[in-house]
């Protein structure tokens, strides 16, 4: 029951994000539509948006504590399937068969995921936390990452290197840092509320210390690859890849698949293999949207008024009334 509220909570948070972001969205067009420009922090239905993306990144923090890694990281593709949808009500947008068909695979891997997924104990307290953290497992795992990771720092800095395989491998080897940072701070906390003190622990305080680290480096190197690339390259690639490393990360520092049968494992594997195939086809050609503005406006320029506008002729590279100024300097010449 305590994973399955967990399962419950982290799925419920992503569709908030999902629903959250639409808003956010929303709101952005409704300003930019409007005659009078106003900053987005002005608008309450931005505000709305944020209100609820801060709420469902509470409950997936509270998620953590309540189920394995492997089940709550995957579950983030909710979001992508939620955001697909929930865009027809909120953006307009037409329903692609691509999106059914990617909602229905992501769908099945979910069902797959929770099914098949590893049944441990959850009640993570901060001796066991540092005992995991000793591990050799894990020593030799934070080796490996971390050579692996300055490698790809070396190529980004003193090569230029700025793919985005490169980029997000650096974000994900990041996140199974900050997967295990959360799931072990939300679990001490929860123990400490329900009477079990687990604050005292120093241990504690290096988990947040290593979340609050783990995530500003994760922000940096994904605002650059957002900053590079399209978002329907980044979201599938990142998914993937953030996935792959919170599902090790469980599996090498919590010891999540330790007694899981085999049979087990490869359903697990197969409804993340699901999950990717389904997230890659919604994210599938799907374009970019930019706002196109057909006029210039001058309604700001003095002894101009409101509804004068400049309209762009395509089929010459003078604009507006300059085609008149020009046809009389040639006459006159």
């Amino acid at each position: 029951q305590t994973q399955l509220f967990g399962v419950l909570l982290a799925a419920t948070s992503n569709f908030l994000i999902s629903v959250s972001l639409n808003i956010q969205k929303c709101a952005h067009l409704r300003l930019v539509c409007q005659t009078e420009l106003k900053p987005y922090y002005m608008s309450k239905l931005w505000w709305c948006g944020i209100a609820l993306l801060g709420l469902g990144e509470v409950g997936n923090f509270i998620a953590y504590a309540f189920a394995p890694i492997a089940v709550v990281a995957p579950l983030g593709c909710v979001s992508v399937i939620g955001s697909a949808f929930i865009s027809v009500f909120f953006l307009k947008k037409t329903m692609r068969a691509a999106d059914i068909l990617g909602g229905t695979l992501t769908v099945t891997g979910i069902y797959l995921l929770v099914t098949f997924a590893p049944s441990v104990p959850q009640e993570l307290t901060a001796r066991q936390v540092q005992n995991y953290i000793v591990s050799w497992s894990f020593l030799v795992y934070s080796i490996l990452e971390i050579i692996i990771f300055c490698i790809l720092l070396y190529f980004y800095k003193r090569k230029a290197v700025k793919h985005i395989v490169v980029l997000l491998m650096m974000v994900a080897l990041l996140a199974s840092l900050t997967v295990i940072a959360v799931k072990a701070v939300s679990s001490m906390i929860t123990l400490s509320v329900k009477g079990k003190m687990q604050l005292t622990y120093s241990i504690f305080y290096i988990m947040v210390v290593l979340l609050a680290s783990s995530c500003a480096f994760q922000v940096k190197f994904l605002s650059q690859a957002m900053h590079l690339y399209e978002a329907t390259a980044i979201v599938p690639i990142n998914f993937v890849f953030f996935t792959t490393s919170a599902i090790l990360s469980g599996v090498i520092f919590y010891q999540e698949f330790q007694s899981a049968a085999l049979l087990s494992v490869f359903m697990f594997l197969f409804g993340c293999l699901l999950s990717f195939l389904g997230v890659f086809i919604i994210a599938r050609n799907k374009k970019e949207e930019h706002l196109q503005i057909p006029f210039i406006d001058c309604g700001h320029i003095p002894g101009h008024k409101l509804t004068g506008k400049i309209q762009p002729d395509s089929h010459s590279s003078c604009y507006g009334t300059l085609n008149k100024e020009d046809d009389l300097v040639k006459s006159q010449s």
